[in-house]
C-alpha cells in the first residue's frame, strides 16, 4: 500500500509551519520555551495537531513540539509505510532544523511508540525521558492473544471503502473530541481528517506493524532514562462491537503486563493505569493525566 498522491492543492495547516527536509516539507508546530523539550509522536491516523491541547498545556512549563511524519498529515506526501529508521532519522533532522536542543522527552502515542524506540536506539544520548502514551511496543505479540497480534491488526484494518462508509461517524467523533479547540484549528482539522487522502495514510501506516517490531528487535532496549507509561484499559465501544469480552480482557491484561515490563527495565520507571478512557481518546479525555506524566518526567530528567 503506498500513499504517494501528489495533489497540488496541499492543505495549509491552521497553525505552525514547515521545515524542509531532503526537499520535502515537514509540518511542525512548537510552543513554549526551556528544556528538556517535549516531542509528541502521533499514532496511526493521528496527526500532530491531535495533541494540540496537551501541547499548549505543556508549553506552560517547557518547549513542546508537535509534527507530522513525512507522508502524513500536513507534511508532503511520501510512499508509505516507511521503516522506523527512516521516520526516526527524519525526526532528528526536523529537531535540528528547528534549533531545538536535545536531549528530548519523547511522548509517543500508539504507533508512535515504535518510532520513539527507534529514535532512542539511534540517538540514545538525545533522549532525556519517555512518556509512553499507551504506545506500541516491539514485544506486543508476546503479551497479546493471537487475535490481537500485529499481523492480525494489519489484516483487520478497514479499507478505504469501509472508512468512507464510516465517514459521518468519524466526523462526529472528530467534532466531539476537538470540541474545545480554537475554531480556526478545529474545523480545518476535522475536515482534513475525514478526507480520502488522510484516510489512506492511516491504512498505509498500519500495513507493516510486524515489520517495524522486527526492526526494533534488531536493536537495544530503551535507554535507562526516566519513563512514565500510561496504560489505557478503558472500554472502547467500537472495539466492544468487534471483539469478544474475553479477548478485550486479554488485551488489557497483556498491555498492563507489557508496560509493567517496560518501566521495570529502567531504574526510574513508573506505570499509571487509566480505566476511564479509551486508547484513541487518551489525550482528549485525560489531558490532566498526560500533562502530569510529562511534567513528572521533565522534572526527573532535570535531576541527575
Amino acid at each position: 500500500m503506498t500513499n504517494n498522491s501528489t495533489s497540488s492543492a496541499r492543505l495549509a495547516p491552521p497553525v505552525g509551519g514547515f521545515q524542509e527536509i531532503d526537499g520535502r516539507r515537514i509540518f511542525v508546530h512548537r510552543a513554549g520555551s526551556g528544556g528538556p523539550a517535549v516531542v509528541f509522536l502521533p499514532g496511526a491516523s493521528a496527526v500532530g495537531l491531535d495533541y494540540f491541547d496537551v501541547q499548549q498545556r505543556v508549553s506552560q512549563f517547557t518547549t513542546a513540539v508537535v509534527y507530522d511524519r513525512g507522508g502524513t498529515g500536513y507534511s508532503d506526501p511520501l510512499p508509505l509505510p516507511r521503516s522506523a529508521s527512516e521516520v526516526a532519522t527524519e525526526l532528528g533532522e526536523v529537531l535540528r532544523a528547528e534549533n531545538i536542543a536535545g536531549p528530548y522527552v519523547l511522548a509517543p502515542h500508539s504507533l508512535g511508540g515504535f518510532y520513539a524506540h527507534r529514535f532512542a536506539q539511534l540517538y540514545p544520548q538525545d533522549v532525556a525521558g519517555l512518556v509512553w502514551l499507551d504506545g506500541l511496543h516491539r514485544d506486543w505479540d508476546l503479551y497479546m492473544p493471537p487475535a490481537a497480534g500485529l499481523a492480525a491488526a494489519e489484516q483487520t484494518t478497514p479499507d478505504l471503502e469501509q472508512l468512507r462508509q464510516m465517514r459521518p461517524a468519524l466526523r462526529e467523533m472528530g467534532v466531539e473530541l476537538h470540541a474545545d479547540y480554537p475554531e480556526h484549528v478545529r474545523q480545518p482539522l476535522i475536515d482534513a481528517k475525514v478526507s480520502d487522502d488522510w484516510l489512506r495514510v492511516g491504512i498505509a501506516e498500519r500495513s507493516m506493524l510486524a515489520g517495524l517490531a522486527a526492526e526494533l528487535h534488531a536493536g537495544p532496549n530503551i535507554p535507562d532514562v526516566p519513563v512514565v507509561a500510561l496504560t489505557v484499559v478503558g472500554v472502547d465501544p467500537a472495539q466492544q462491537a468487534l471483539i469478544s469480552e474475553q479477548t478485550l480482557r486479554e488485551i488489557n491484561d497483556g498491555k498492563t503486563r507489557m508496560d509493567a515490563a517496560l518501566v521495570s527495565a529502567v531504574s526510574r520507571g513508573e506505570q499509571r493505569i487509566l480505566s476511564d478512557t479509551a486508547h484513541h481518546r487518551l489525550c482528549f479525555d485525560r489531558p490532566d493525566a498526560v500533562v502530569q506524566a510529562i511534567r513528572d518526567v521533565v522534572d526527573r530528567a532535570a535531576r541527575p
